[in-house]
């Protein structure tokens, strides 16, 4: 008689070159999330800094480096500021659809878009649709493309703004990536959007979290998610609120304590 649930195998990747701090070998820790139980693995594993990608769920294990940081924002306490507001109220009029994660030829001329102006030389730049659509549509567990569109017209569908690729959880969501229109000169902030409306969303759902993924102390690529408060990071002993900083207008984290000038 076997049993119920088996504890997963993990495997570790070869060391690489780090992607977000210059000098340094990241390596990750990986599992494959399969069967019936996927879902509790990818839920519990993601309580402890785990991150999905299709069928695995990973997290880094550097010999010599801990600046990756799981995070997550409470988002039954939040309160936007100022700016946030704002930025809300002027996107007040875009249409909001979760979508089943299926692709589409809309989508994916999107994200290339997104990657040629933000990412030009990532390890995403040289995606196809194939690869595209493994990245959504190869999930085992509750997966959903949240896509942003300018309003309708004549009942037909407006442009596609923004997407993002997200997993609803029974503590919340967790945004797995999110892509959006760069080059619309009316349309600045998008990113911040998304991910605000997000929070909004899980705090009218009931779910207190939203999970952002990694945040890295140093990495200018990683501080804006220090702009959404209360946030809560991954220790040793568990999840605790801490204040990564003041965030200048570049996006850069000041020391705690410190302020801008």
């Amino acid at each position: 008689m076997s049993a119920p649930f088996r504890f997963p195998k993990f495997f570790v990747t070869s060391p690489a070159p780090c992607p977000y701090l210059p000098g340094k070998i990241e390596r990750k820790v990986f599992t494959e999330l399969s069967g019936v139980h996927a879902g509790e693995l990818n839920e519990a594993l993601g309580r402890i800094g785990f991150r999905r990608s299709q069928s695995v769920a990973y997290r880094p294990s550097c010999v010599d480096c801990q600046a990756c940081v799981s995070v997550r924002v409470a988002a039954h306490e939040f309160e936007p500021s100022a700016t946030q507001r704002k930025l809300i109220r002027r996107y007040a009029d875009l249409e909001v659809t979760a979508c089943k994660p299926w692709t589409t030829e809309e989508q994916f001329e999107l994200l290339r878009r997104y990657l040629s102006v933000r990412h030009p030389g990532g390890g995403m730049a040289e995606m196809d649709e194939n690869d595209f659509a493994d990245m959504v549509e190869q999930t085992p567990v509750r997966t959903y493309v949240v896509e942003y569109r300018e309003p309708s017209v004549n009942g037909r569908p407006g442009r596609l703004v923004g997407a993002c690729l997200s997993d609803q959880q029974s503590d919340g969501l967790s945004m797995i990536y999110s892509f959006y229109d760069p080059t619309l000169a009316d349309r600045k902030g998008l990113g911040t959007f998304i991910i605000l409306d997000h929070i909004l969303r899980a705090a009218r759902a009931g779910l207190p979290y939203v999970y952002l993924g990694y945040w890295v102390d140093g990495s200018e690529r990683m501080a804006y998610k220090a702009k959404f408060r209360p946030i809560e990071r991954l220790g040793r002993d568990g999840w605790r609120r801490f204040e990564p900083g003041p965030v200048t207008p570049s996006g850069k984290v000041l020391e705690p304590g410190l302020r801008k000038v």
